[in-house]
């Protein structure tokens, strides 16, 4: 027996060199795989592929990113085992807004000390993030997770540009982008717009004001934003509420709060009759359901307050220098001195908060917006609009969602499902491929006539010319919402669109990776982000591929405390996962991560769970310290049932083989690692290790006692690998030194 088994196992010691070793061998790479054992090889003809949620570049792997990475290494390496040929693709995303952020924040610096700079700010910001990135995947790496390094691609690199300005330029050629002014989601803090699922809603105390616009006004309103009311336009009632006889007047109020407004009262029935006065002020602006209305009745729009939350466009001398807050009590203030406030009440209401900033968002009007339409129908795609399209891939059965309960909050979330803006007001980022033409426009001889054809805006990779003016095109600053090039990452990172037509099914190669390994066959990810995300993924690659972008999804929760709390700085539970792994081992985090986490269910971690782990770890030590120190390479034949012990441990072995097959093909890890624990610890060591003692010293008994313990513990580390496959590594070498092969790649339970 080899000396390393004289003392307890020390990850330490190990890790680093087992995993320098897989990753040598190839065997991470599909291509590369050694030939399949006899039991591999009709499984060799199938492919699995995953491709690895791309963490952001800002900083360094958390808990939940373990978790992610324990869950989709379990299904890598059993898939591996199993025979067949697996690519589990790895990446990082650029993540443009909180990159940007953060760098800013660290390097104390502001993006206005580069306006004439943008390059040499982009080029910093880069740099940082790959520095970032760097540090990732070393830590990824560090988790133990079997990917193929070869394929590594980033969300801003160069083939993954290409894939961006083409599914741009594919979906503005099929006129699903539009562009133009449009009443967006603003985040005052973070100076960009955002969608409407990077919002968040904050219940909080506040007053709801009854008020009239003037004495002779004759209907009351209700607001809990009096400062927008300096923008309204018009007051709409139900066409047989019992406001109905004022619809179609007009109200010139000279004075409300120092600005004038032109108030028409019209009949919508949008509005509720029996709902607040039964009428509600029109603020197109400031409200997208206001703006609808707005749009419906042909009413005016006028903006009161600016992108950085200041008032503008009053008349008063209030413009460009009060922000909202102010502007708030100096209505309220006026409305109290000209007695029209009619009633103050307190209640709760919500308010939109930019889920990365936390700051508040604003709806403004915002000009050059782009947007992804999900109602327009796609001929090419037999008609339906990508919103249809995107129901359908759940609906028809071509994606299963893992639990199947999230496919009710899938159809739900798609059914209340608004265009797409697909503009950022950041510079860290894919930039938009559209160029304005200058305002000043001097024909050239001979096109006098055509300066009415100069077009505003082109869409082009290339700076354009003008077809009748000298005037450039100047591009625009935007950049594409950061989900726009993640969107595409179950495809671009394939090959898309480079090899789209040349990819060849069979072949070897990256070259031939989209026909080979697309659509994937697991998406894991946390719940967290089934629309931010895989709703995304869905839509772009029905659309640009005419295909689902993965055949299941499979959705893990939150990682809390013992307490069930949520992690955070604030509360002081955080768990460094590196900290974990340096202290107990990767294995004893991989293990305490998944040993109860069900499906969509949140992980309670510990670091007693952990160490728990670690002493299971330390149990498998033991048991191959005494089966090597009891067997030898000889001791390999077919196992027989000699005595009860025999029988009851062979069974149990068989059982949890067949059940851990079964699990996993099920995807419930849990169940799995449950199950393998029990029998390791509970059948193997506490039961048979224990009989074996006395069936050694028995001769008739001695040698197929061997054979036992040593074909369990060889079954044992095979179900065990894509759990614990740091330690399963180490004493598969240790129990087979002279075969020269790799635990990683071998057939999974024979």
């Amino acid at each position: 027996m080899a000396s390393i088994f004289d003392k307890p196992y020390e990850p330490r010691e190990h890790e680093e060199n087992i995993y320098r070793m897989w990753e040598e061998s190839g065997f991470f790479n599909p291509d590369k795989l050694p030939p399949p054992t006899a039991g591999q090889a009709s499984e060799r003809k199938k492919r699995f592929s995953m491709v690895l949620p791309p963490p952001n570049v800002t900083g360094v792997l958390h808990i939940g990113h373990a978790l992610t990475i324990t869950i989709e290494d379990i299904f890598a390496r059993y898939q591996r085992m199993r025979g067949k040929k697996t690519l589990w693709l790895p990446g990082t995303d650029h993540a443009s807004i909180a990159t940007e952020t953060k760098f800013l924040k660290e390097k104390k610096l502001n993006r206005n000390d580069y306006k004439e700079k943008r390059g040499e700010f982009i080029n910093l910001v880069n740099d940082y993030a790959l520095q970032n990135q760097s540090v990732i995947i070393k830590q990824i790496r560090a988790m133990g997770a079997s990917l193929d390094w070869s394929r590594l691609a980033f969300t801003l690199d160069e083939k993954r540009r290409r894939a961006v300005y083409e599914a741009f330029f594919r979906m503005n050629k099929a006129g699903l982008i539009k562009h133009g002014e449009y009443l967006i989601n603003w985040d005052i803090k973070g100076q960009t717009t955002v969608s409407d699922d990077e919002i968040e809603y904050e219940t909080v105390k506040g007053s709801l004001y009854t008020f009239k616009y003037s004495k002779d006004f004759p209907i009351p309103i209700a607001t809990t934003r009096p400062e927008t009311k300096l923008g309204d336009v018009a007051v709409a009632a139900h066409p047989e509420g019992k406001w109905k006889k004022y619809i179609g007047k007009e109200y010139n109020i000279e004075n409300f709060a120092g600005t004038r407004l032109n108030i028409k009262i019209v009949g919508d029935e949008a509005v509720d009759p029996e709902f607040g006065t039964g009428a509600v002020g029109i603020t197109p602006a400031h409200s997208k359901i206001d703006g609808e209305i707005a749009q419906r009745h042909g009413l005016p729009t006028k903006q009161v307050i600016n992108e950085y939350g200041v008032v503008i466009n009053t008349g008063t001398d209030w413009d460009g220098k009060i922000k909202i807050k102010e502007a708030r009590e100096k209505v309220i203030e006026w409305l109290k001195n000209e007695k029209l406030l009619e009633k103050e009440e307190v209640i709760e209401h919500n308010i939109a908060k930019a889920q990365r900033s936390g700051g508040i968002i604003e709806i403004l009007p915002k000009r050059h917006q782009f947007f992804i339409s999900v109602n327009t129908s796609v001929p090419e795609r037999g008609g339906k609009t990508l919103k249809e399209l995107m129901r359908e891939a759940v609906e028809s059965g071509k994606i299963k969602i893992i639990p199947g309960h999230f496919e009710k909050t899938y159809f739900h979330w798609i059914d209340n499902l608004h265009d797409w803006n697909i503009s950022r007001q950041v510079w860290y980022g894919h930039r938009i491929p559209a160029w304005y033409h200058e305002p000043k426009c001097v024909p050239r001889q001979g096109h006098e006539g055509d300066i009415v054809k100069c077009k505003e805006f082109i869409v082009s990779a290339e700076k354009p010319k003008c077809e009748f003016c000298d005037a450039e095109f100047i591009q625009g600053t935007d950049t594409f919402d950061t989900w726009f090039s993640s969107g595409l990452w179950t495809f671009s990172t394939l090959g898309w669109p480079a090899y789209a037509e040349a990819a060849t099914a069979g072949k070897p190669g990256p070259e031939n990776d989209l026909a080979n390994f697309h659509p994937i066959d697991v998406l894991e990810t946390g719940y967290d982000i089934l629309f931010f995300w895989i709703a995304k993924m869905i839509l772009m690659s029905e659309f640009l591929t005419g295909d689902v972008p993965f055949r299941t999804v499979y959705l893990h929760g939150l990682v809390r405390d013992e307490r069930k709390q949520k992690m955070s700085k604030s509360l002081g539970n955080v768990i460094d996962p590196l900290d974990m792994t340096k202290k107990y081992g990767t294995d004893a985090l991989r293990m305490a991560l998944i040993f109860n986490t069900a499906p969509g269910t949140d992980s309670v971690i510990s670091e007693q769970k952990i160490k728990g782990m670690k002493n299971f770890a330390n149990k498998l030590w033991n048991i191959a310290r005494f089966v090597l120190a009891n067997t030898s390479p000889e001791n390999e034949a077919l196992p027989q049932k000699q005595t009860n012990a025999d029988k009851d441990i062979l069974e149990k072995l068989s059982e949890t083989e067949k059940n851990a097959a079964k699990n996993l093909d099920q995807f419930r890890i849990h169940e799995v690692a449950q199950e393998i624990y029990q029998f390791i610890w509970h059948e193997f060591a506490d039961v048979y290790l224990e009989a074996s003692k006395l069936q050694l010293k028995d001769g008739a008994l001695k040698e197929n006692t061997k054979i036992i313990l040593r074909h369990t513990l060889r079954q044992a580390l095979t179900f065990l690998h894509p759990f614990m496959p740091f330690i399963t590594e180490k004493i598969w070498q240790e129990l087979y030194p002279e075969k020269n092969k790799l635990l990683m790649a071998e057939e999974w339970s024979k």
